[in-house]
């Protein structure tokens, strides 16, 4: 009961911040604080809690609330499932009753869903239930989503906001640097033969054997090794929950292994012609990088075109070189 009126006396000094407001500078800032507030309260790690709200983020067409948490408990978790009424916010007495999640962290004796301090002290003593650790916060997601691929991406982000120390990680870079010799064309749907009937799905930046293939975002490496289609690759996760594909490569930057942590810039491997056949097959197409993008959106994942993001990265990385 301390904790909880702690709690409500340090949540509501905090300034409200609408989801309208998103672009302002301070709205990461106003996250990050709750997360930690909420930290010193709960002991859940913050850059757990900050992952669970990106995921959401991520994964939801429109906000749910006007707040700047986007974690978004269904109501009856929230409420309690026998419970006849399914209102967003109800007085705390009757979802006790009725064995539901939400608590009050603003001091108001309700428990609102909409609410950024009572959702954050909701989830997080609901987490808390299950314990504090790495594995306790793997049990408790697996729980609450009952999918290894969420589970895993947002594992994943902690693991990138708890190396960088920040939220704020929204920066790319074109793939390969500027200096080099390089081509590059909108090839995503096109038809491709080898393996039976199917379509590209990525952009094909031509360039010389040997050129350095860098990470174009924060994530952390999430397969590494041979394919045949796609000869020697290296998949990364990153925080928006897209997947990142970078095949037929040369070979790899050493020391780069499956969970590292990569940022943009970082060198992860170099600009091939492998794959079309068992490991080693090389040689059967001029050198390339073939670079994918797959959006999962908490259900399933798909191909989406590379070509605009790959345009864009370029002209900022070319503004970084000014």
């Amino acid at each position: 009961m301390k904790r909880i009126v702690a709690l409500v006396l340090l949540l509501t000094l905090l300034p409200h911040q609408t989801w309208a407001e998103e672009q302002k500078p301070d709205v990461k800032a106003q996250r990050m604080n709750l997360y930690k507030t909420m930290e010193s309260l709960t002991q859940i790690p913050w850059y757990y809690l900050a992952a669970v709200d990106q995921y959401e983020r991520n994964i939801q067409k429109e906000p749910a609330s006007e707040g700047v948490i986007a974690i978004t408990i269904p109501r009856e978790m929230w409420n309690g499932a026998t419970n006849p009424s399914q209102k967003d916010a109800l007085p705390i007495s009757e979802i006790e009753l009725f064995q539901g999640i939400g608590q009050d962290g603003n001091g108001d004796d309700l428990a609102d869903r909409t609410n950024d301090a009572d959702i954050l002290v909701s989830f997080s003593q609901w987490m808390s239930g299950f314990g504090t650790s790495k594995q306790d916060i793997k049990i408790a997601l697996w729980n609450y989503y009952e999918r290894d691929l969420s589970v895993q991406t947002i594992m994943n982000t902690a693991k990138v906001f708890k190396t960088e120390k920040t939220i704020d990680l929204g920066q790319h870079i074109f793939p390969v640097p500027l200096n080099h010799n390089y081509s590059y064309k909108n090839t995503w749907g096109d038809p491709r033969g080898f393996g039976g009937r199917r379509i590209h799905e990525g952009t094909d930046i031509f360039a010389n054997y040997g050129v350095p293939v860098r990470a174009t975002s924060y994530g952390v490496i999430e397969m590494k090794g041979w394919n045949k289609f796609g000869g020697w690759r290296i998949g990364v996760r990153d925080i928006h929950n897209i997947y990142h594909y970078f095949a037929h490569l040369n070979g790899f930057e050493k020391n780069v292994n499956v969970g590292q942590v990569v940022k943009p810039g970082d060198v992860i491997g170099y600009v091939g012609a492998s794959g079309y056949g068992p490991p080693g097959t090389s040689g059967k197409f001029p050198p390339h990088l073939h670079y994918g993008m797959y959006k999962d959106n908490g259900h399933s994942e798909w191909s989406f075109d590379p070509y605009p993001h790959l345009k864009l990265w370029e002209r900022q990385t070319r503004q970084l070189k000014k």
